[in-house]
């Protein structure tokens, strides 16, 4: 079967009336022209889900009440108009029994992070995917961006040496106020541990930095020691996080994580330091990447330029000094998975170690992060092993 004459067929569970990051991956789903929505559950009241479809000229046959009548469903349907993936988009208390429903009738699968409420439920996803060999990705989209797939050249490259430093930010104001008692429905179940899980703030950003750190450097965080703090009155999850990191190779590193940062927006910075120079990637400027090395004029390297790697432009679009950013780098982490779902329809899967994006490795990696900072902070900011 040639999937490469047609458009992958998109179905989504979540993301209907008054849900953000839905909208996104459709948006981005769509970018690049690959990918057709086709079907959805949008939502746990089936008005909403009739709505959603609506407004997306979706056949109304095809929005679901529940997510296992559209596994069903859809796997009932003839091959050439079944969905090839579905996405899931809600929160990660229901990721886990959506995506183990989709993997056992066969389709593959692009999920949110945190990847499950769990750990436990996070080891058992692996296993799941592992045993299905169906393509699963996971949406820490800053890894799409070229810049990033840049940084991750110079490491992969042996450019920068050894990791001796890293500090890793990622700082909003989003939880400044209580966005949940005021009927914003994305602050309500972030806030909320029976939806998101024993973190907070680290799930929702922590679980970034460690992946892109991870993700460019190619040096595992071994052990942590972290602090946690909740500020405002009747939140249970952490809303301000602090760790010291050591590194397998030998490195040291501090992350700082917060939701009540006054003043800041979407403050994702990574600086790595290292025995041949540095680096510095700032998400709110993804454009550019600072890079240093010692007794040299300081550079800016800029997206889209002819001196970057082939990584960094197989994730560019438009010429330089057309800002890309986060649609597009997202949707880079959907190019990735679209080559491995063809593929995989072909008859010729990839190799889990060779897909360009996220993986359900990743997802239990977070979850690990997780698990382990909380751990440290109930044992009074003990190190701990990850």
């Amino acid at each position: 079967m040639d999937s490469w004459k047609r458009k992958l067929r998109m179905g989504m569970v979540g993301g209907g009336q008054g849900a953000f990051i839905g909208g996104v991956h459709r948006m981005v789903a769509a970018l690049d022209m690959q990918i057709e929505l086709v079907a959805g559950c949008f939502s746990q009241d089936y008005e909403n889900t009739r709505q959603t479809g609506e407004q997306l000229y979706l056949d109304p046959s095809r929005c679901y009440a529940t997510y296992a009548d559209m596994a069903a469903a859809e796997a009932a349907l003839p091959d050439d108009r079944r969905i090839d993936f579905v996405t899931i988009v809600t929160p990660n208390v229901s990721h886990f029994a959506i995506a183990k429903t989709f993997l056992d009738t066969g389709f593959h699968m692009v999920c949110d992070k945190p990847m499950t409420y769990t750990l436990d439920e996070a080891k058992e996803l692996v296993s799941l995917v592992e045993n299905s060999g169906l393509v699963f990705a996971l949406t820490h989209n800053y890894t799409g961006h070229p810049m990033i797939r840049h940084a991750r050249h110079l490491f992969q490259s042996g450019q920068m040496g050894t990791v001796r430093k890293v500090i890793v930010e990622y700082l909003q104001d989003f939880l400044m106020v209580p966005h949940e008692k005021l009927g914003m429905k994305q602050a309500q179940w972030r806030v909320d541990p029976a939806q998101s899980g024993i973190g907070g703030t680290m799930g929702d950003v922590g679980t970034h930095c460690v992946n892109l750190l991870e993700y460019v450097t190619g040096d595992p965080i071994t052990s942590l020691c972290a602090d946690k703090s909740t500020f405002l009155p009747d939140r249970q999850l952490d809303e301000d996080v602090n760790a010291l990191l050591r590194f397998k190779g030998g490195g040291k590193g501090v992350l700082s994580i917060s939701q009540i940062a006054t003043g800041e927006e979407n403050g994702l910075i990574l600086r790595v330091y290292t025995s041949e120079g540095a680096i510095k990637w700032v998400q709110e400027n993804p454009n550019y990447l600072e890079f240093n090395r010692y007794g040299e004029p300081r550079q800016v390297l800029t997206r889209g330029q002819g001196y970057l790697s082939d990584a960094a432009a197989g994730a560019t679009r438009i010429p330089t000094g057309h800002p890309e950013g986060y649609l597009e780098a997202f949707a880079t982490i959907y190019d990735g998975m679209a080559e491995a779902v063809r593929r995989h329809i072909d008859g010729d899967p990839m190799k889990t170690e060779d897909y360009n994006f996220p993986t359900v490795h990743d997802g239990l990696r977070g979850m690990q992060f997780i698990y382990k900072t909380v751990e440290s902070c109930d044992n009074g900011s003990t190190w701990v092993d990850m």
